[in-house]
């Protein structure tokens, strides 16, 4: 009997969404005559039951295009917001998933999609889950797709930046995103050349950066280049953020529980401001003028590069074989040039950081980037 599935795209935009869309929704079509439907905006459009046939013209020509064509959003769905109230839509989800005569469905996200895949998992559904996310921070895979063209975006911004720091005799401070992983910040900033790169992983003594960078100038290196990951933190706060996180995970009640997100939400949103205090404590402490540049959401957009078109068909259509083999429970990862099969239990609630004997850090450490700690 020909099999339905279903496919959506939740979290932050990613390139090389459409390319999975793309990989899963051919080779299903066209290998094994199986029946395509796109759920629009996340968990959400699961939620309305609001889908598009996805058919070899829908998709005709999204390959190249960043964003997704099925739109996302960040709802969870056992905490969605209807009414300004939170419910648990779990259920509802079900009730759809069946009423579509649905054999499977393929989520496409990071790592909290991976989370809230597994709730329906355990529901009863067959789900198979896509690893995406510039963040490279999915557990138990190489590499997640919407990085490569990140790493791009961010090297090619410090490149720019260096002929404008060099001109002006200023330090820049440069703010990559990646959330609590340094992948983004220590790619493009080995690539870029950046003099330092702090990351979330390992926590910074600000006398440490600006002595580097005041070497630099004493000798004749009148400019540095600071790549900062968005998520990354001065000793004393990432110990106290630590202690906070800590507390969260070890609390038993949800009174507990709630008071210790609170503090957490505190500490977080303390650090907002983060880089611009950087800039302006490092300007104050070498006597170089210093300026902040935010890559933000540039980071997301555009047209995804080669490396994440392969990557993201080459996952989608294994997603399809896998399908037609009926494993679910699933994440489908990469591993060298192989796709494979991974539990989702595994995956879901574990990240990917940034290891302190990593052999990018090494390298970086060999060719002089300062990273705070030493």
């Amino acid at each position: 009997m020909t099999k339905h599935i279903g496919i959506l795209t939740a979290g932050g935009d990613s390139p090389g969404l459409n390319a999975a869309i793309r990989g899963v929704g051919k080779t299903a079509l066209g290998r094994y005559g199986m029946q395509v439907i796109g759920f629009l905006d996340g968990f959400r459009g699961l939620v309305d039951n609001r889908s598009i046939r996805l058919d070899s013209d829908s998709l005709s020509g999204i390959l190249t295009k960043g964003g997704t064509i099925l739109g996302t959003s960040r709802d969870k769905p056992h905490r969605m917001v209807f009414g300004g109230k939170k419910q648990d839509m779990t259920d509802v989800i079900v009730e759809n998933y069946h009423a579509n005569h649905l054999d499977a469905l393929v989520c496409i996200g990071g790592g909290g999609t991976q989370k809230n895949a597994l709730q329906l998992m355990q529901k009863g559904l067959n789900i198979i889950t896509l690893p995406k996310t510039i963040d490279n921070d999915v557990a138990l895979t190489d590499t997640t797709f919407g990085f490569d063209t990140a790493l791009g975006i961010a090297t090619d911004a410090i490149d720019r930046l260096h002929s404008t720091a060099h001109s002006h005799h200023r330090i820049i401070v440069v703010e990559i995103m990646g959330h609590r992983a340094g992948w983004l910040a220590l790619g493009s900033g080995i690539a870029g050349g950046a003099d330092v790169i702090l990351i979330p992983e390992i926590p910074y003594r600000l006398e440490t950066v600006s002595e580097a960078i005041r070497k630099r100038v004493q000798g004749g290196k009148k400019f540095s280049i600071v790549a900062v990951a968005e998520g990354a933190l001065p000793e004393d706060q990432a110990r106290l953020v630590n202690a906070a996180r800590a507390a969260k995970d070890k609390a038993t009640d949800k009174k507990n529980r709630k008071q210790a997100k609170q503090e957490l939400s505190a500490l977080e949103a303390a650090n907002v401001n983060h880089t611009v205090s950087l800039s302006q404590q490092l300007e104050t402490m070498t006597g170089l003028e210093s300026r902040v540049t935010i890559l933000g959401h540039l980071q997301r957009g555009g047209t995804p590069s080669a490396a994440d078109r392969l990557l993201a068909t080459r996952l989608g259509s294994a997603c399809a074989d896998l399908i037609a083999q009926e494993q679910f429970g699933i994440m489908v990862a990469a591993r060298g040039d192989d796709a494979v099969a991974v539990p989702l239990r595994d995956v879901a609630g574990n990240k990917k950081l940034v290891p302190r004997n990593h052999p990018w850090l090494i390298s970086a450490r060999n060719v002089g980037t300062v990273f705070g700690d030493e």
